[in-house]
C-alpha cells in the first residue's frame, strides 16, 4: 500500500476530474513520506498483539535490519540469510522456534502489512 495517492481520486463520486495525474512532489504534499524508524515503529507496536514472543523476537531481529540495511531486507529472498543470521545457522533452531516453513513464511511475509499500514 502506498502513501503516495491523490487525496481524493479523479473518477471518485462527485469528483471533476480537471487534472487526471498528480506529479510525485504534489502527491509527496499531501502525504509526506514516513521514515523508515516511524514504519518500524508503528509496525512493532502490531507486532506485539498480532504475534508469539519468539515471532516478536524474529521480528525485531528484522525489522532492525530494514531499518539498517533497508526495504530490501523485506524480500523473500532475504528470509533464509535471516533465519540463518539470527539462529547461528540452524535452521533446525528457527523452525523449533517458529514453526514449520510454511508459517514462517507467513510471519515474515505477513508482518510486513504493519510496515505500511494506512495511519
Amino acid at each position: 500500500m502506498s502513501r503516495l495517492r491523490p487525496a481524493a481520486a479523479p473518477w471518485s463520486a462527485g469528483t471533476k476530474c480537471t487534472r487526471p495525474s498528480m506529479s510525485l512532489s504534489e502527491m509527496c504534499v499531501i502525504n509526506p513520506p514516513i521514515s523508515r524508524e516511524q514504519r518500524a515503529g508503528d509496525a512493532r507496536l502490531a507486532i506485539l498483539t498480532q504475534f508469539t514472543g519468539n515471532q516478536q523476537t524474529f521480528l525485531d531481529f528484522v525489522l532492525s535490519h530494514y531499518l539498517s540495511v533497508g526495504v530490501a531486507e523485506l524480500d523473500q529472498e532475504k528470509l533464509m540469510p535471516l533465519l540463518r543470521l539470527k539462529y547461528h545457522n540452524s535452521i533446525a533452531d528457527a523452525v523449533a522456534d517458529l514453526g514449520p516453513a510454511t508459517e514462517i513464511n507467513q510471519i515474515f511475509a505477513g508482518f510486513q502489512k504493519y510496515l505500511y499500514a494506512e495511519s
